[in-house]
């Protein structure tokens, strides 16, 4: 499935995990068994941005807490509807976001 959409492979090894023969379908897995080898898990993860997906399903979690679904048959007004609720989002985390600024 990921080969079919040509995305890029970020899920983790186990960490007793061995190299598979060299094919198309061992080829990403292989490379990230070798980055774990070599940088150890942790920093692979963050070299890959592994932790983004943890945001990502924080703000989606988010989102469905301010309703499941959309109530409007119209679909102009769904549209609106889910901007409301994205702009709200966006708000929430601008205030809970720190200001910071870069000294000398």
């Amino acid at each position: 499935a990921i080969l079919k959409r040509q995305a890029n492979v970020i899920i983790p090894p186990r960490s007793n995990a061995a190299l598979w023969a060299e094919n198309e379908i061992g080829k990403a897995r292989n490379h990230a068994v070798q980055g774990c080898w070599d940088k150890g898990q942790k920093q692979w993860k963050r070299d890959i941005g592994y932790h983004r997906r943890s945001r990502i399903e924080a703000k989606m979690f988010a989102l469905k807490r301010l309703g499941q679904g959309v109530s409007s048959r119209c679909f102009n007004r769904q549209v609106v509807d889910l901007q409301i609720r994205v702009d709200i989002l966006n708000k929430f985390t601008q205030l809970g976001t720190a200001k910071t600024v870069a000294v000398a």
